[in-house]
C-alpha cells in the first residue's frame, strides 16, 4: 500500500514539470535556471531540425506519464485491496526517487531554448496518435485487471471480506498471470513511440520497466502455481505466448 507514496511524489513533481513545460512552448516563458543547468550538465542545451515537433512530443509524453500516476493514485485510494504485505526500505526510497527521475528523463530530451519568443508551430504526427491510442488501450486493461484482482477479496457489495490470495479470472488474466505487470509496459512503449520511436533514453527506460516488470511476474507465477494445484498450465508469466 506504500506504493501510493510514490504515485503522490508523481503527480506531484510531474505536474510541476507539465505546468513548466506548457509555459515555456506556449506562453514564452523560461524554464527556471535550476532545470536549464540540469540540461546542460546532460548535453541537451541546444535546438534541434525539428525543434517544434521534438517540444510537442516531449510536452504530450510528459502528460501521459502525469494522467497515469493520476490513475494509478485513484486506484491505489480507491480499487486496490492491499494485503499486510511490506516493502524493502532500499526498494521503497529507489520508487520515490525513480518517479522523480523519469518526469525529469521527458524534460530533457528538448532543448533548453524554447521558443526564445518565437511562435511554436505544432504538428500531430502518426506516431503521436499511434502512442496515444495503445496509451489508452493498455491502460483500459490495467484498470480492468487490478479491479479484478480488487474484487477477489470483496463481496457483491463491494465490502472486502478478505485478504487472502486467489486466482483470477476474466480480461488478460486468460493468457498470462500478471497481465498488470504487462500492461506498465505497454504503457511506458506507447510513450516510447509517442517520442518519435527513436529516443534511445526512453528506451533505456522502457528496458528497465522490462526487467523489472518480468522480474515480479516471474516470482508472482511460481507462487500462484506453487499454492494452487489447479492454477491454469496454459497461462504464461508475463508476455502471451512467451
Amino acid at each position: 500500500r506504500w506504493f501510493t507514496h510514490f504515485y503522490v511524489v508523481s503527480v506531484l513533481w510531474n505536474g510541476f514539470l507539465l505546468i513548466w513545460l506548457f509555459q515555456a512552448e506556449f506562453l514564452g516563458e523560461s524554464l527556471p535556471s535550476w532545470i536549464q543547468h540540469m540540461h546542460h550538465a546532460l548535453g541537451r542545451d541546444s535546438q534541434g531540425e525539428d525543434m517544434g515537433n521534438e517540444h510537442f512530443s516531449a510536452l504530450l509524453v510528459l502528460l501521459l506519464l502525469w494522467l497515469h500516476s493520476c490513475r494509478r493514485l485513484a486506484e491505489c485510494l480507491w480499487t486496490s485491496v492491499f494485503s499486510n504485505g511490506v516493502i524493502h526500505i532500499v526498494q521503497y526510497c529507489f520508487g520515490l526517487g525513480y518517479y522523480i527521475a523519469v518526469g525529469s528523463t521527458v524534460l530533457c530530451q528538448v532543448p533548453t531554448n524554447v521558443r526564445n519568443g518565437k511562435e511554436l508551430s505544432v504538428q500531430i504526427c502518426w506516431y503521436h496518435i499511434l502512442g496515444v491510442m495503445i496509451y489508452i488501450w493498455a491502460s483500459l486493461h490495467q484498470h480492468r485487471c487490478l479491479a479484478i484482482l480488487a474484487n477477489l477479496r470483496k463481496s457483491k457489495s463491494g465490502k472486502v471480506v478478505s485478504l487472502s490470495h486467489s486466482v483470477p479470472f476474466g480480461d488478460w488474466f486468460e493468457s498470462v498471470s500478471c497481465p498488470h505487470y504487462f500492461a506498465e509496459l505497454l504503457i511506458y512503449i506507447s510513450m516510447a513511440i509517442t517520442l518519435g520511436i527513436h529516443n534511445v533514453t526512453w528506451w533505456c527506460v522502457v528496458m528497465y520497466v522490462l526487467f523489472n516488470q518480468a522480474l515480479a511476474a516471474v516470482l508472482c507465477h511460481e507462487f500462484y502455481q506453487k499454492n494452487f494445484s489447479s492454477y491454469p498450465k496454459h497461462r504464461k508469466a508475463f508476455i502471451p505466448l512467451v
